[in-house]
């Protein structure tokens, strides 16, 4: 199979700087918009083609995605279709949200990110920023076997790590079915107030792993005194 050259003029814009990030920028690595319309002098709406590209599954990160990034950079992440093959990379039709449908969505989720739980504009601490949600479309195996997409609340930062995740429905439901009566309760009340609340017990144990092996001793000595 012959792959064509990023510099091979004969080819559409689209192709030339799909292969050019893969040629020039080579994945996982950052470029800027300017050092692209260098490569490119002349050339009409570079960026457009740029971005085109993520329709045909290039994964290209700007730092709304990762925070490492400065706001004139992007990081090719990852390749997609190879745009230069006969048939390869033409438009998907859009299937854009509507404004109801994203309000709905966020309202079920309580506007938070349904992953790590930040809310809208919160930080995320240690200067890595502050939160932006959106709205993902996760894959969803239902019980009858069938897999749907879902709509869900996610932070910029947790949709990265959550790139084509499927939830099955299935497993999780099967899980369900092997709890006894008290966990059932306990998993319905958490359900109810939409967050996990921790047991004097579960707290204890949470503190007693971040001591150090010397405090650890000194705490079992204590429990198994009381226990006896």
């Amino acid at each position: 199979m012959n792959v064509p050259s990023w510099q091979d003029t004969s080819y559409g814009s689209k192709v030339r700087v799909a292969r050019w990030l893969v040629e020039v920028v080579g994945e996982g690595n950052r470029f800027t918009k300017a050092a692209m319309r260098e490569a490119f002098p002349g050339v009409a709406q570079i960026d457009r083609r740029m971005r085109d590209l993520r329709e045909a599954g290039w994964v290209i990160d700007t730092n709304r995605e990762d925070l490492s990034l400065h706001s004139n950079e992007h990081r090719f992440v990852a390749e997609g279709e190879p745009v230069w093959l006969p048939g390869k990379g033409k438009a998907k039709p859009k299937s854009s949200l509507t404004a109801t449908q994203r309000s709905e969505a966020m309202k079920a989720d309580s506007y938070l990110c349904r992953s790590c739980g930040v809310g809208a504009g919160e930080s995320f601490g240690e200067g890595h920023g502050t939160a932006q949600l959106d709205i993902a479309r996760r894959q969803v195996k239902l019980a009858n076997g069938d897999t749907e997409r879902q709509l869900v609340t996610e932070c910029h930062r947790c949709r990265i790590g959550n790139r084509g995740s499927e939830a099955d429905l299935t497993d999780l439901l099967r899980s369900v079915g092997t709890l006894g009566p008290v966990e059932r309760k306990v998993l319905a009340q958490w359900m109810d107030a939409d967050q996990r609340t921790y047991s004097l017990l579960e707290r204890l144990w949470g503190t007693y792993r971040t001591l150090p092996a010397e405090a650890r001793e000194a705490v079992k000595q204590a429990v198994r005194g009381e226990s006896q």
